[in-house]
Formats: structure tokens, sequence, C-alpha cells
């Protein structure tokens, strides 16, 4: 092709591009005069440090970031719709969002624990990279579009949790036999097969679960929300690591006729504001943590403890028991499976060299 055709013809098609793509002024002037007025249902406390705050932080920072077009009301757990049928209520179209855990709603869709997280898998950086570059927002865009109508976003992280508030001792893998114990997922079907009792509670309960009783210990989330509650005024043992959640996403969730409705540009800010506060609430929770565990070890009467690691070897082995399992009854753990393995391969042996590494070398 000669260059005054090559010229002339991109010339005719940045034209077309720019004929097609922009609206006219009376379309554009009624898009931007144009208000939504959403609600934001939640499965947290009203004011929990972190995932509380960190809801009302998102429709604050939509709301100013669209200049007043798109304001949401937020409604805490149990305000509007129960805290665990969150999902239910945006699929429903019972209200426009909302915000909560994946994983509360695997018992109609296993795959959907690995956008929580799932027992001994990715880190918070780790879920990141795969989400926003190995394919795993398209993959979960996907699957609750088919299965709930929605569309997810990540929007929030709590980093590597706690194993959880004991008031019995584990000191063998016998001591998990019988234990009466509130952990939702995957996890709490390995603690089953282990020989404990899953029971699943709202946060607002697990205080007073613990201290009637009712249950004998408790994961949560970490020390910043652990004291929050007043879980260590319920509780003596604090186990570590949180094997079961090892970067943890929360997940904004939309109801798709809803979406649909937005104009581009306002679709644009929600998603940007969604992976501002993935990132804002790790921030939050690092350093959150790394205050309140102060807190926690001058308790006199709270005792900090590792897991033995007779017991963390066989939570180990029944959690891939019941992730292959999971991937050989449906088809959608299979296809995301398959894909977190191959990015968690590459990221472990990275990970093994550098921050692994680094931290092993900060300790010396």
């Amino acid at each position: 092709m000669k260059r005054r055709q090559f010229v002339t013809g991109m010339a005719a098609a940045g034209a077309a591009a720019c004929s097609t793509e922009a609206p006219s002024g009376d379309t554009a002037t009624a898009s931007a005069r144009e208000t939504f007025e959403w609600n934001l249902a939640t499965s947290w406390p009203p004011g929990l440090p972190g995932l509380g705050v960190g809801v009302d932080n998102l429709a604050e920072r939509i709301e100013a970031a669209s200049n007043g077009r798109l304001k949401i009301k937020v409604y805490s757990g149990g305000e509007l719709v129960p805290a665990l049928e969150v999902l239910d209520a945006v699929s429903r179209g019972t209200v426009q969002m909302g915000h909560d855990s994946a994983y509360y709603h695997r018992g109609k869709l296993p795959a959907a624990q690995y956008y929580t997280t799932v027992p001994f898998g990715q880190t918070v950086h780790e879920i990141n990279a795969w989400l926003y570059y190995g394919g795993g927002l398209e993959l979960w865009q996907e699957m609750y579009a088919e299965v709930f109508n929605v569309i997810p976003f990540p929007a929030g992280n709590t980093g590597v949790q706690m194993a959880g508030w004991f008031n019995k001792e584990i000191n063998s893998v016998d001591d998990l036999k019988g234990l009466k114990m509130r952990i939702p997922g995957v996890g709490g079907e390995v603690m089953q097969r282990a020989g404990a009792s899953q029971i699943t509670v709202p946060a607002s309960e697990i205080f007073t679960s613990l201290q009637t009783g009712a249950i004998d210990a408790a994961e949560w989330v970490g020390p910043y929300n652990d004291i929050a509650l007043g879980l260590h005024k319920a509780a003596r043992y604090y186990y570590y690591p949180g094997w079961h959640e090892t970067g943890p996403m929360l997940q904004c969730t939309i109801n798709m006729e809803a979406w649909n409705s937005l104009p581009a540009d306002l679709q644009e800010i929600v998603r940007s504001v969604c992976q501002a506060i993935n990132t804002d609430m790790m921030a939050e929770y690092t350093w959150g943590n790394a205050l309140a565990l102060e807190q926690i070890k001058a308790d006199p009467n709270v005792e900090l403890k590792p897991l033995p690691d007779d017991v963390l070897k066989l939570l180990r082995g029944l959690s891939d028991d019941v992730l292959e399992e999971m991937a050989a009854e449906d088809e959608w753990a299979a296809r995301i499976k398959a894909s977190v393995d191959e990015f968690q391969r590459l990221a472990i042996a990275n990970g093994e060299i550098t921050e692994l590494a680094y931290m092993n070398a900060r300790s010396l």
C-alpha cells in the first residue's frame, strides 16, 4: 500500500470511529444530568473497622467521583436483608448493590469459595495478580452473570487471618474431635472432616456464642476486627496461622439490570473505586492488625499460640481432598481451580526467592 493511501485510510477510519463513539450534545448533556440512587446491603456490623468502614468509604467515594450522580445508601448486616443473604438480595434486585464474602454462598455455587479464598491458597498479592492479570476476574464475572445475574468486583481484603479464638487448647489432632467451631466455607468442611462440628453464625452473634458455650471456638478475621467484637474477652486461646483464609477477598456485587442502566462513565467510576477500596482496605488491615496484636499480647488473660504442625498437616491434606472433590463435581470449580493452580505454582516459585527469602533474612 502506498503511504498516501495508508494515511487517507487511517484518517477515514479515525473519523468514523469519532462519529460512532462520541455522543451527540443532547445525549451527553442528558447523560450527565441523570442521577441514580441505590441501596447497598452488607454482611457487616455497623461501623466495624475495615469491613464496615470500607463499605462506607466505597459509597462516599463513588458519590464524590460521580459529582453526586450516583448516590448509595449503605445498610449494615441484618438491617435490610439477613447478613448471610446479601448476594441473594442483589440477584433478585431487592437492592442494587451488595458487599459480603463470596464463600457465604458456596452452598449454591461451590466455586464461589475461590473468590474469597481457599485453605492454604493465595495471599492477597497473589489473588490480586490472578484477578487483574491472570484471567480470574473474567472467569468470576462470567460465572456470576450466568448463575446470579450480577456483576462482581474485588472490593477489599483482610490479608492472612488468624486461626481463631478457642476456649479449648489444641495440642494435637485429637483435640479437634467434638470441637464446636464457627467457621464458614471450605475451612468449615475441612474441620468437620477432622472431627469438629461446623457452625455458621453472623458476626454479631460470635461473642455471645463463645461466652455462653454454644460454640467452643470461632474464627472471625484478625486482631483489628477481633478486638472490635470483644472476642479477647470471650475466649482464652488465640491461635495462628489462618490456614483457612490466606488472602480473603471481599466482593462488591451489582444487579445486572442496575449495572446496565448506568452510563459508561459511571460504570468506570464504580470499577475504579472498587479497585481503590480493594487496595486501601488491605493497607488499613496491615496497620490496624499490627497495633491490635500488641494490645492482645499485653492481655494476661489471652494466650497467643501456633497450631501444632501435625494439626496443620492434617488440615492441609483434608483441604486438598475437598478441593479435588469440588472440581470433580462442578464444572465451574474445575475451571477456576485449574486457573488458580497454574498461577499459584508460578507465584510460589517466585515468592520463595523474593518475599519468603527476604522475610527469612530479616529475621536473622
